[in-house]
């Protein structure tokens, strides 16, 4: 399977904003978007730009969902955004139906994916999010299947090599 990585600072929330729309804006069916890194990282910021790029309404202000622990969103395509964090096991995941969301016709966005590495689906783009200072981030794209590696490839495009 095609696998491509690549790296993207984002100097702001608004540029963390702008790297998510780019990305939704190109997502298509069964997308599935993985999100790792610490409280404060970004994660939601990110999804809140995929949500912009999938046409999600403006009216509708996308949050963590870390206490409903799903929320979905009409768009383009609509947005499945889904917050393990107070998942212990991976058996709680049958209790939110992650399996059904997961390989829809849907974009879905989980944040704390590293703690189901194991079940996400091969085709998959996984972003590892770390905190370099107040407002930078440093976003590590892996993209795995052939969908995930063309928006790789646009991203490079988009916003150039590592910087």
């Amino acid at each position: 399977m095609k696998s491509k990585e690549h790296h993207i600072v984002s100097h702001s929330p608004e540029e963390t904003v702008r790297l998510g729309a780019f990305l939704g804006k190109y997502l298509t069916n069964g997308s599935v978007i993985g999100l790792s890194g610490e409280l404060g990282s970004g994660k939601t910021c990110l999804t809140q730009g995929i949500a912009r790029g999938l046409q999600v309404p403006e009216d509708l202000y996308v949050t963590s969902p870390s206490y409903t622990l799903v929320n979905e969103y009409p768009g383009r395509l609509r947005l499945f955004h889904v917050d393990l964090y107070r998942i212990g096991n991976v058996v709680e995941l049958d209790e939110i139906g992650l399996d059904e969301i997961i390989g829809g016709d849907d974009v879905t966005v989980i944040e704390w994916a590293e703690k189901i590495i194991d079940v996400l689906p091969k085709e998959r783009l996984f972003i590892s999010i770390s905190i370099v200072d107040d407002q930078t981030r440093n976003f590590h794209l892996t993209g795995c299947g052939q969908m995930a590696v063309d928006l790789i490839e646009k991203c490079i495009e988009e916003f150039g090599p590592y910087t």
